[in-house]
């Protein structure tokens, strides 16, 4: 079964499932929960470990056994989730995925296994989806802050924020699978290995500790399963009910280091499953609390699997958290709004034209829109090129809402929406999106055209029609002739368009 290009936005009725798949470093997880009341139900969860981690090596390919396991993985999860509707699912692949040289050489199969997209996060991205599910799954008072601590098996995410709103995310490339295999290599645990461990690790939370502690936060949780299996233990040991002291903490390290090797360490409360990595997790932990002067942390059910869940109620509404960031992008990048509606009503008007004969989405749609807002953002470093310099900005900021296939679809419309189109415009966009990008592309390109004048003067009907890889427009003759330099730039827009891979035919000149 093949996964299906787009989505289309998430509308709910009464009884309708909805899931949501976190690919993790350690564990894959998968949430399905049901709208009831005009709320969100959990009726079934799947945990497996998989220990991608593991499986990454120094120069970013996968060990075979361990694609084989996660792929084994996915095929399972898609019996679970092949009667939702595609609309109704999203999954999100995190730091092992991130590490990757080649990606799409595990997301091709892994997608067919799943029979869905997989979308690949940044790590702040993660911050705030892990910050959103715990939000939801323990409602904040709207004027406390929050500090949340996610340890996952590759990464570590460390957030503050006020209510539902994030207010600082970072991301550390430290996990409790990474950690073990990186400083106890071999298995061994000694006293000496585990300072130098933490002094880097310490090192490594110093860049953000003193902005976050002077930001400061009414409560700390941490959520994940390190936080669960060492709050396990905790209570195991009788040092806390559940919570996580500094002195619970030390005390753990301390048996843990007195077994000698990871094998052999034997904690109340631990499982043989978590055995193996929880001296990393442990570490990590005792770093967040020295860097952060940490006392005390309560540990949380949620993830990013429930933000993800939640998340995903909110895309192609009004709450859809990536035209919120393309709303603070325009700002920010001081974009000239009234061209960017402009240019933004006519692709729309064009987009409606050829939507069926090229099969495109509702979510095609809306990022076609983004990108017409978005195409002038390099104007604020330089006009020159400023189509290459808005495509780099793009790609490479972490932009609240987006995966990273989603930035480069967006970075690609922007950076071709001028002049020749390179052979390296389309080069980050998997091969499942590359058709719709290039004819969303090629309605940008016409758009812009036919706005480049930047005149509030309404543009006439236009009738646009697709046939394959060909473009047939018409545009209304007498308006056409009093402006001769739309004219010229149509006329030499065919010559542009093959580098799109289509053909443009003009009527009506």
């Amino acid at each position: 079964m093949n996964p299906p290009a787009n989505r289309s936005p998430t509308t709910l009725r009464e009884g309708d499932l909805l899931a949501a798949l976190d690919l993790g470093s350690n564990s894959f997880h998968i949430v399905v929960a049901q709208s009831v009341l005009g709320q969100l139900r959990v009726v079934d969860r799947l945990r497996e470990t998989v220990r991608m981690a593991e499986g990454l090596n120094a120069l970013g390919g996968l060990a075979p056994e361990v694609r084989g396991r996660a792929l084994d993985c996915l095929a399972r999860f898609g019996q679970r989730i092949a009667d939702i509707p595609p609309e109704h699912v999203r999954a999100v692949a995190t730091n092992t995925v991130r590490q990757l040289r080649a990606p799409e050489s595990f997301l091709v199969p892994a997608e067919a296994a799943l029979g869905h997209a997989i979308d690949v996060i940044s790590g702040r991205e993660e911050a705030r989806l892990v910050y959103l599910g715990v939000a939801h799954e323990q409602p904040p008072h709207p004027d406390q802050k929050r500090l949340v601590i996610d340890i996952g098996g590759g990464s570590t995410e460390c957030i503050i924020g006020r209510g539902f709103t994030p207010l600082e995310r970072e991301s550390l490339q430290v996990g409790c699978i990474a950690s073990t295999r990186r400083f106890f290599a071999g298995g061994k645990l000694t006293r000496k290995r585990w300072n130098t461990a933490l002094t880097e690790i310490t090192a490594q939370l110093q860049q953000f500790a003193a902005t976050y502690r002077a930001l400061g936060w009414d409560e700390a949780i941490g959520t994940s399963g390190t936080h669960k299996a060492i709050g396990n233990i905790c209570a195991s040991l009788k040092l806390t009910k559940g919570a996580i002291t500094r002195e619970a903490l030390a005390e753990i390290r301390d048996r843990m280091l007195a077994c000698g090797r990871i094998e052999a360490i034997s904690l109340p409360g631990l499982t043989d499953e978590r055995r193996p990595i929880i001296a990393g997790g442990v570490l990590v932990l005792e770093a967040v609390f020295s860097a952060l002067d940490l006392t005390r942390l309560q540990v949380s059910k949620a993830a990013l699997r429930e933000g993800v869940l939640y998340d995903l109620l909110g895309r192609g509404g009004a709450d859809d958290p990536r035209d919120v960031s393309v709303a603070a992008l325009m700002q920010r990048y001081g974009v000239d709004v009234a061209q960017a509606e402009r240019v933004n009503a006519s692709a729309m008007q064009l987009f409606d034209q050829v939507a069926d004969a090229w099969s495109l989405s509702a979510d095609d749609r809306a990022m076609l829109s983004r990108a017409a807002r978005l195409h002038e953002l390099g104007l604020a470093i330089a006009h020159s090129g400023y189509h290459t310099h808005g495509a780099y900005v793009l790609q490479n900021s972490d932009i609240a809402g987006f995966s990273r296939q989603g930035q480069s679809f967006l970075a690609a419309l922007v950076r071709s929406h001028r002049r020749s189109v390179p052979k390296s415009a389309f080069e980050m966009i998997p091969d499942r999106l590359q058709a719709n990008a290039r004819h969303s592309a090629a309605l940008l390109r016409l758009a812009v055209l036919l706005h480049r004048s930047r005149s509030n003067q309404p543009v006439p009907d236009m009738h646009l029609q697709a046939n394959g890889e060909t473009l047939c427009l018409q545009v209304e003759r007498h308006w056409l002739q009093s402006r001769p330099l739309l004219r010229a730039d149509l006329q030499a827009e065919p010559e542009d368009m093959l580098g799109l891979g289509l053909q443009l035919q003009l009527a009506g000149e």
